[in-house]
């Protein structure tokens, strides 16, 4: 079965390793695309493929893999909470004009053993060297504190993911990594990425799209909240008062 995917994957890369001297990633995901329905409680995505070396012979040393899917880019504003008066109020906020809605790494070792923090900061190799694109106004303490608690707000929340061995490679050729998806993902296309990394330098790259996306019920309410706006908050506002008032008439004649 090993033997038959590897075969598999050099036809499928055949057209790319015309006059090719370095090697090739054949990438590929379990699934393409991902629902979400109201019973999606989250899921696991297998990404996986094959490393085709010029001559078909890896080489004598280790190499190493890292993976990487990336949500949507998104604006996001954070903001800092302080008791004042006895009162935890808005005191102050940041906001970052490029953070990944979800992100997760996995690699066969950990990143800081593998790239320099240069490397790794320029094709965002870690949760630490995410490119958020802070608004500014701000002093650089202030904007990494606000940088700080906008990665463990995530990370904690599951959206930002870092696993330092989660790749497996198996004879210098396949590898595998598995990828949790929270079920608070935000829908929208992603990215997964593959990296090759030997003696330091990222030799080789790869991507694959998938869809992550709402069905059913899910769907309805996500497109009407889209395309019609105001018709969709003055429902929301109407079935709040609507229930706000079932749960008084409720309670009064309970009481």
């Amino acid at each position: 079965m090993r033997g038959r995917l590897v075969s598999i994957m050099l036809a499928l890369a055949a057209p790319a390793l015309v006059g090719a001297d370095k090697p090739v990633l054949v990438p590929d995901v379990s699934a393409r695309q991902v629902q979400i329905r109201y019973s999606f409680n989250g899921a696991q995505l297998l990404l996986f493929g094959a490393v085709v070396y010029p001559g078909g012979r890896p080489p004598d040393r280790q190499v190493d893999i890292a993976v990487v899917l990336r949500g949507p880019v998104q604006a996001i504003l954070v903001r800092e909470k302080q008791k004042i008066a006895g009162i935890w109020m808005n005191a102050d906020s940041n906001r970052f004009r490029s953070a990944p809605s979800f992100y997760a790494v996995a690699s066969s070792a950990p990143i800081a053993d593998l790239l320099d923090e240069r490397t790794a900061a320029i094709y965002e190799l870690g949760v630490h060297n995410l490119q958020l694109s802070p608004g500014g106004g701000a002093l650089p303490e202030k904007e990494r504190g606000f940088e700080a608690g906008l990665l463990d707000l995530r990370s904690r929340g599951g959206l930002y993911q870092e696993n330092p061995h989660g790749v497996e490679i198996t004879g210098g050729v396949l590898y595998r990594a598995v990828i949790t998806i929270p079920s608070e993902v935000p829908v929208g296309t992603y990215t997964a990425e593959t990296f090759l990394i030997d003696r330091h330098k990222v030799i080789a790259a790869a991507s694959r799209d998938i869809q992550i996306d709402k069905s059913g019920f899910e769907r309805t309410i996500a497109v009407a909240a889209r395309r019609h706006r105001l018709v969709y908050g003055l429902a929301c506002v109407a079935l709040s008062l609507g229930l706000g008032w079932a749960a008084a008439a409720a309670f009064r004649r309970r009481f």
